[in-house]
């Protein structure tokens, strides 16, 4: 049995922009403010840390900065897949040296791969890293799905700890965990799924609400872990209609405006992404009062 990078809830932390430029204080403030209310560990610069538009530099200094910040309080895990494998070597070299406790491997994109594809190029990332990877499963986004039977393959390597599942195929997860057993831990990767995918055994979500709700959301991850089913269904059904106004328009376009409005930075985002719609924002705003976030 491997041992599991975290149990509950990691946040897909936000990168706050200021005129064009990370705003490290915002950034701090609010790796400080997660820590306090007691998030499992924290996830820089995946798809809601727009690690896409980040710089390669930006990049390295965002893992940097929040391992710094972090000081041991809680594990890192670092974005640092690629659709590039060398590119997604370097950097996972790199995250390793500054001291993150794990990374995050997203499927290639665009030029996507075959499965055989899928287990050279994480094995070939995995065989680089001094720490515990957890795959990250979006085809939605990368137009490349990992087969169970490919997790399969790849949960038999030693480094290769996880799997972030937000194929939204619940079939899929549960064969999934048939499949790899205590070979593979698996995290939720959508907020709307942290009771189904825990109930096959998860051991928790990978979160975009917890950037707005840590406390909360780690909490339906300890109850369902401690057998308090009741308490994780109802809290999870509470907060739907929030998360899915986080979900109306692209990640993290909502989740940017949600926290500016929360005093974390400026609702900034780089383009192809652009501010959220004014409906939409108010939705979201009013969504947001009604849980005194606000």
């Amino acid at each position: 049995m491997k041992k599991v990078l975290f149990e509950g809830a990691a946040t897909a932390l936000i990168t706050p922009f200021k005129n064009g430029a990370v705003d490290y204080e915002s950034f701090g403030r609010l790796i400080d403010w997660q820590i306090s209310e007691g998030i499992s560990a924290l996830v820089i610069a995946g798809t809601t840390g727009e690690g896409s538009t980040l710089t390669d530099k930006e990049h390295r200094d965002v893992i940097e900065f929040s391992v710094k910040r972090a000081s041991g309080r809680v594990p890192i895990i670092a974005g640092t897949g690629s659709n590039d494998t060398a590119y997604a070597k370097d950097l996972t070299k790199f995250a390793c040296e500054v001291g993150a406790d794990g990374m995050l491997l997203v499927t290639p994109y665009y030029n996507k791969a075959t499965q055989k594809g899928l287990i050279e190029s994480f094995t070939a990332v995995a065989d680089i890293s001094s720490k515990p990877v957890i795959l990250y499963n979006v085809p939605s986004r990368t137009g490349c799905n990992i087969a169970p039977a490919t997790a399969k393959i790849l949960s038999s390597h030693e480094k290769i700890a996880g799997i972030k599942e937000a194929s939204g195929d619940i079939s899929q997860v549960a064969k999934i965990a048939e499949l790899c057993g205590d070979d593979l831990a698996i995290y939720s990767g959508n907020d709307d799924q942290i009771v189904p995918v825990m109930s096959l055994g998860g051991k928790g979500v990978i979160s975009v609400l917890s950037n707005l709700m840590p406390k909360e959301t780690d909490r339906i991850c300890k109850d369902m872990l401690g057998g308090d089913i009741k308490s994780a269904r109802e809290a999870q059904l509470k907060y739907l209609p929030l998360i899915n106004a986080l979900f109306c328009e692209v990640n993290p376009i909502p989740v940017k405006a949600a926290m500016a409005a929360m005093g974390y930075g400026d609702n900034e985002l780089r383009l192809p992404l652009t501010k959220m719609e004014a409906e939409h924002e108010k939705t979201l705003l009013e969504l947001m009062k009604e849980q005194n976030l606000i």
